[in-house]
């Protein structure tokens, strides 16, 4: 039976990866945005599978479990800031990683539209939301590489090779929001050609746009409202002792 240790860094690790091979995804819109579609196609084909279907959000269920449950269990939140910031990091990061699960897979699954840089970033012009796509993984690759470093900082061959681990955690996400920047550059332009938007990624219907934001706004709720009930439990298990 895995620890709850090796459960949390082993779910972590999957989701940092997943993180990662988004990141570089973007990066590849420094070479082309045909570059970039291309593999996001091979990406598709591996975390759409069963198989990566069972171990990304296994991964997930089990890391933000553990994640509530340890928030629940802390006697003190009175922590080094950068142990409140890595917390606050991995807790913020699902508000932002459901509307690109809902919009991505639950959209493909009920709609049939595979995710493509150039619908979505088509959409995100239109709409003015191009710096919240940027920011979007931003919590969860800030969270996870604390994450990654306090768990491995006691190893001697960890340290040897940190500053490589140092240099990819910096240098991935800038090259990331290059990459995003020069696609949707190329993208605008393309916009406006009248030939190239007759043939372009066909959009999501509006009501079927109106399902996903709700379904999205509704997974939203759930979540807010099991991390607060989490901290109403912890306020009523510190007033319980108090009053002992």
């Amino acid at each position: 039976m895995p620890s709850i240790h090796n459960l949390r860094l082993g779910s972590g690790l999957v989701m940092w990866v997943y993180i990662a091979t988004h990141l570089l995804n973007h990066a590849l819109g420094l070479w082309s945005l045909a570059a970039a579609e291309q593999a996001l196609r091979l990406a598709i084909v591996v975390w759409h599978s069963w198989l990566g279907t069972l171990i990304l959000y296994g991964a997930f269920a089990t890391h933000l479990t553990l994640a509530l449950t340890g928030l629940y269990q802390r006697h003190t939140l009175r922590l080094p800031p950068q142990e409140l910031l890595r917390i606050a990091f991995g807790l913020s990061f699902p508000l932002l990683l459901v509307g690109h699960a809902v919009s991505a897979r639950i959209g493909y699954e009920w709609y049939g539209l595979l995710p493509q840089y150039q619908r979505v970033i088509e959409s995100l012009i239109s709409s003015g939301n191009e710096g919240r796509q940027i920011a979007l993984l931003a919590p969860g690759w800030l969270h996870g590489c604390m994450g990654l470093n306090v768990a491995f900082r006691h190893r001697a061959s960890y340290l040897r090779w940190r500053w490589l681990f140092v240099t990819l955690a910096i240098a991935l996400p800038l090259a990331s929001a290059a990459g995003f920047v020069l696609m949707s550059q190329e993208i605008a332009q393309l916009l406006q050609d009248p030939a190239w938007r007759s043939q372009r990624a066909e959009q999501l219907p509006v009501a079927d746009a109106k399902s996903l934001g709700d379904l999205r706004d509704q997974l939203l709720n759930i979540y807010v409202g099991l991390l607060m009930a989490v901290l109403l439990a912890r306020t009523m298990r510190w007033a319980r002792q108090r009053s002992a």
